[in-house]
């Protein structure tokens, strides 16, 4: 699946399912998460997630080590 075609909600749901808290603000859904530093800002592009916010959720997975954690 490329990053283009993730969908917002998708998204929002593997978040939560890694413990993350959400936020809303206006367009803007922001993440965080005890013992991870980043915030994460997500915003909606129609149904789908933003491409290169799709890159930092998986960057940020990948930095530490929450996959397989749910």
């Amino acid at each position: 699946m490329s990053d283009a075609n993730i969908g917002f909600e998708e998204l929002r749901t593997l978040l939560a399912a890694l413990g993350f808290e959400e936020r809303i603000r206006g367009s803007h859904h922001v993440f965080r998460r005890e013992g991870v530093m980043e915030l994460l800002n997500l915003q909606r592009d129609g149904s789908k997630a933003k491409s290169y916010q799709v890159r930092q959720v998986r960057a940020l997975i990948l930095k530490y080590r929450l996959a397989g954690e749910s």
